[in-house]
C-alpha cells in the first residue's frame, strides 16, 4: 500500500489526468499510468486508469453525440470496437516493443506534418475511416496506444474545435471500452484496483467537469495546440520507453 505522500501524487496525477480529458478528451492515460505504476503497480495504475475514466465517459458522451460528425466518429468507432479483441488475442504472437517503436515515429512525423497546417486534399471516406479505426483497434490491443491514428486523423480536418473534441470524444471512448474484455480476461481488476478506482473516481469527475468547462469558457482556441502538444509528448515518450525496453530485452 502506498504512503500518504504516495496517495497524494497519485492524486494530483488523476486530478490532471481528468483536467486533461474533459479538455482535450485524450490523455488521460498518458499522466496516470506511468505515475501511478511507481506508487502502486502497472497492473493496477492500468485498471485504474480504465476504471476512474469510465464515469466520465457518462460526463462527455452526450457532448460528444450532439457535437460529433458520425459520418465520422461512426466508422472510426466501429472499425475500433471490431478490431481491439483481435489484437488482444496478436499480442501473444507480435513483438509490442518494435510496434510501439514504428507507431511512435509515425506519430512524430505525423505531428510535425499537422503543425505545419497540413490537411489531406480530400477528406477520408468511410471505408479509409474504418480502416483507421480497425487500424487503432489493432495497435490498442497489442501495444495500448491506438489513441495516436485516430487523433491525427481527427485534427487533420478543417472542424471547428468544438467538433473535433466531440469527434475525438467518441472515438477515444471506444478505444478505451474495447479493452474492458481483454483486461477482465487478463485478471486487471482484482479486488484492490477496484477500491482504489473508486477512491479516485470522484476526483477524476471533477476535475474532468473543470476541463470540460475551461474548453466551454474560452480555451477553444487552445484547442489544437493543446492536443498537438499531447500527441507529441505521447510520441516522444513511447519511443523512449519501447526503445529502452528493445534494447534492454531484445
Amino acid at each position: 500500500m502506498a504512503s500518504p505522500l504516495g496517495f497524494a501524487v497519485a492524486g494530483a496525477a488523476v486530478l490532471l489526468a481528468g483536467f486533461l480529458r474533459g479538455f482535450v478528451g485524450f490523455g488521460a492515460a498518458l499522466i496516470t499510468v506511468p505515475v501511478l505504476s511507481v506508487i502502486f503497480t502497472p497492473a493496477i495504475a492500468v485498471a485504474i486508469t480504465f476504471i476512474s475514466g469510465l464515469p466520465t465517459v457518462i460526463q462527455l458522451l452526450p457532448t460528444a453525440v450532439r457535437h460529433a460528425e458520425r459520418a465520422l466518429a461512426l466508422p472510426l468507432t466501429v472499425g475500433a470496437l471490431l478490431l481491439a479483441p483481435a489484437g488482444a488475442y496478436l499480442l501473444i504472437s507480435i513483438d509490442p516493443r518494435a510496434l510501439k517503436i514504428g507507431i511512435a515515429v509515425a506519430v512524430i512525423v505525423m505531428v510535425g506534418f499537422l503543425q505545419t497546417g497540413w490537411r489531406p486534399r480530400r477528406p477520408p471516406g468511410w471505408r479509409a475511416l474504418f480502416g483507421v479505426g480497425a487500424a487503432a483497434g489493432l495497435i490498442q490491443g497489442i501495444a495500448g496506444i491506438g489513441g495516436p491514428p485516430v487523433v491525427a486523423v481527427v485534427l487533420a480536418r478543417p472542424s471547428p474545435p468544438i467538433v473535433q473534441r466531440a469527434n475525438l470524444i467518441a472515438a477515444v471512448t471506444a478505444l478505451s471500452l474495447s479493452t474492458a474484455l481483454p483486461f477482465w480476461r487478463l485478471g486487471l481488476f482484482t479486488e484492490t484496483a477496484l477500491w482504489l478506482s473508486l477512491f479516485f473516481v470522484p476526483a477524476h469527475m471533477a476535475a474532468a467537469m473543470l476541463g470540460a468547462r475551461y474548453f466551454a469558457k474560452g480555451g477553444q482556441r487552445h484547442f489544437r495546440k493543446a492536443a498537438l502538444a499531447i500527441l507529441a509528448v505521447i510520441g516522444v515518450a513511447t519511443f523512449i520507453a519501447a526503445l529502452q525496453d528493445y534494447i534492454a530485452h531484445g
